[in-house]
């Protein structure tokens, strides 16, 4: 694979976003494909092709009811959902497509089809148009054979359903044009989804994962059924392997993959044999199980583990895809609760060494580690590191929860800057977000909920939270936050920290903590007001009442020091003001502050959700004393035991109870 940056958005494009987009199958995922473009991309146009009009008219049919769906459960405005379905249409007339400039096969999984395909849609696309297959398993090499011109061609592999699972594979081959593979990369991370980027291998990476672990499942039935084979294996899947199995009407698929990594790599790949007699399985449903022996969980366990070990090493020795994307994917695309390198550093190397040991004896051919188990664990699990002009870029990226911020990804970070800082050659560095959505949507909420009712244990907490934020506060070298999305409670605490910020023009940012019945304890109550003192009235609204502040305000406030309209000027407005800030004095007040009046107001927010006058209380005082303190760290300290002294109230634990179980927190008996 060609060298690249990290984060597709750091890149600068190199062609436009697709204006016309057709989609060749209105089957099962053609649709669901169409419907994710439409809802990210209104404005193009969308053509589904087919070979008859019952399927184009049931694919229809399919992107209306999800339109009606997400206006009736308030996802998206009646306005929205029209401009959604506004310029779809079905045929059954591939002269449809001409003028496209993007055409995804989604047929099924016949070779001898897809290859006729892209004939007819070679004679009548323009020779730049992008053009690429949803297949799950056939290599690029294969499929784009007998194109003419196949430097416009890869496979981008979606998983069902496909409107709403953000993975997609994007097949780095041989035959791909210069910048192909990148610039689709940018398209999905620009829309919503999470780009994985593999080599030609068959079955590419996740769909080894999957069909090998199902095609294991199905091994063991020698001696266990389906039903304790999903309870086993609910340790590690929110769903078992034949539950996904029935939902996914899975079995063809597996003799077919498996067969053809049978045929490439070897007989231990040759699908079970059962596959090919049994329709359903009778099993458990997704978080259920029933009681099985201890003998046989066990052996289940070390086959489901081995084979899950075996392949994740099979595929980082091959190259087949990266460590980080391996184990991003594999909770994504497949509803693994943790990756296979997570588990394999969980179980530790002795235990693993023992697993896979086993597994090889019973299931001898299948890939060993080439090298010591260690070395699969040298890599950043969380962010994403780029070299822009001599400025690290490092992106926080946990998509499934909106990059917030955890321990591991809090040490990531704060490791990344300790190995550059005293780099001559780096200038300094910008801390940004994945995608287009969020910067940071807060922490995690972690091992809190455990600590309600320790005042000292919460405020320890809240110290332990801000290693990252206290040593940027001592950094000389610039650091600056860029904001792509929202950012929220904990993550604004870190932009916050950092020397500068410059933000996307629809970036917002909050302080919603109050509303869980708590204070922000790891520097928002003290370090807004020796920042920027002139704003304080607008941070004194943010803390107590979780009032919003939109990128454009935050710039007319001075708080944000630059707007940018895409991602990629962000980018590079962000490495701006590193260059521009090297050398200088930070602007934070290390002595007390001047702080205005904190006038009474009303224990709500400004939609008139109703607060807890006794945490809005606490935080007064905090921010009082804060201002006051002579140092930045005493200040800091008043923030960490306001805290922990919010954790022993009655409204926290209704606060952080109601976070946990979903539901609008009730502070009418807590004050």
């Amino acid at each position: 694979m060609n060298a690249r940056y990290a984060n597709p958005l750091v890149a600068a494009p190199t062609r436009s976003l697709p204006r016309h987009v057709a989609i060749i199958g209105a089957g099962s995922i053609g649709p669901d494909i169409g419907y994710y473009l439409k809802s990210a991309l209104p404005g193009i146009e969308l053509t589904l092709v087919d070979v008859a009009q019952a399927p184009i008219d049931a694919a229809l049919k399919r992107l209306s009811d999800y339109a009606q769906k997400a206006v009736a459960r308030g996802r998206m405005s009646a306005d929205e959902s029209a401009a959604v379905m506004r310029g779809v249409r079905g045929t059954v007339d591939y002269d449809a497509i001409r003028g496209c400039d993007w055409v995804i096969e989604a047929a099924t999984e016949n070779l001898a089809l897809k290859r006729r395909i892209f004939a007819e849609v070679e004679a009548r696309v323009a020779d730049d148009a992008i053009v690429t297959s949803n297949t799950s398993s056939l290599p690029a090499a294969r499929i784009f054979a007998d194109m003419r011109h196949p430097g416009r061609a890869t496979v981008t592999h979606f998983f069902a359903p496909a409107w709403r699972n953000p993975a997609v594979e994007v097949i780095d081959w041989a035959g791909a044009g210069p910048g192909l593979v990148d610039h689709l990369r940018r398209i999905f991370c620009a829309t919503g989804k999470l780009p994985l980027v593999t080599s030609d291998a068959a079955c590419f990476m996740l769909d080894r994962i999957f069909d090998n672990w199902c095609n294991e499942a199905a091994m063991l039935l020698d001696r266990a059924t389906a039903a304790e084979i999903d309870s086993v294996a609910g340790e590690f899947v929110h769903a078992g392997p034949f539950f996904v199995l029935n939902l996914a009407h899975g079995n063809p698929i597996i003799v077919e993959t498996n067969t053809l990594q049978a045929d490439e790599e070897g007989e231990h790949y040759r699908p079970a044999a059962i596959f090919r007699s049994v329709d359903d399985w009778i099993t458990v449903p997704a978080g259920k199980q029933v009681d099985v022996a201890p003998t046989t969980a066990a052996a289940i366990r070390d086959r489901l583990l081995g084979v899950l070990f075996s392949q994740a090493v099979d595929i980082l020795d091959r190259g087949i895809g990266s460590e980080a994307d391996l184990d991003l994917g594999c909770r994504i695309a497949l509803g693994f609760k943790r990756g296979p390198l997570e588990l394999l550093r969980e179980v530790g190397e002795v235990e693993a060494t023992r697993i896979l040991d086993r597994f090889v004896r019973e299931r001898p051919g299948m890939p060993m580690p080439k090298r010591p188990l260690a070395e699969y664990q040298r890599y950043l699990r969380h962010v994403l590191v780029d070299d822009v002009d001599g400025v690290r870029v490092i992106t926080l990226r946990r998509p499934e929860a909106m990059n917030a911020l955890h321990d591991e990804m809090t040490d990531e970070i704060l490791d990344v800057i300790r190995r550059h800082e005293r780099d001559d050659a780096v200038r300094g560095f910008v801390i940004t977000g994945y995608g287009t959505r969020a910067f940071c949507a807060g922490g995690d909420i972690g091992r809190f909920p455990s600590m309600l009712g320790d005042a000292d244990a919460s405020a320890q907490y809240a110290r332990d939270c801000s290693r990252l934020l206290v040593h940027l506060d001592a950094m000389t070298k610039p650091v600056v936050a860029a904001l792509n999305g929202m950012a929220l409670g904990g993550g604004f605490e870190l932009a916050i920290r950092c020397r500068a910020i410059v933000a996307m023009r629809d970036a917002w940012m909050q302080f919603p903590e109050i509303t869980l019945g708590i204070l922000p304890g790891i520097g928002a109550m003290v370090v807004p007001y020796r920042r920027w003192p002139g704003a304080a009235t607008v941070f004194h609204g943010m803390l107590r009442q979780a009032e919003k502040l939109t990128a454009a305000r935050a710039h007319e406030l001075g708080i944000v020091a630059a707007l940018a309209d895409d991602p990629r000027e962000l980018v590079t407005v962000a490495v701006r003001q590193v260059r521009s800030l090297a050398g200088l004095p930070g602007n934070l007040a290390r002595g007390p502050v001047a702080l205005p009046e904190l006038e009474p107001v009303a224990p709500t927010t400004a939609n008139g959700m109703a607060l807890s006058a006794t945490a809005i209380a606490l935080m007064e005082d905090a921010i009082r004393g804060a201002a006051a303190a002579s140092t930045l760290a005493s200040a800091l300290e008043v923030g960490y035991r306001a805290f922990g002294a919010s954790a022993c109230t009655a409204a926290a634990r209704e606060g952080i109870s109601a976070f946990v179980e979903r539901r609008r927190a009730d502070f009418t008996k807590t004050g």
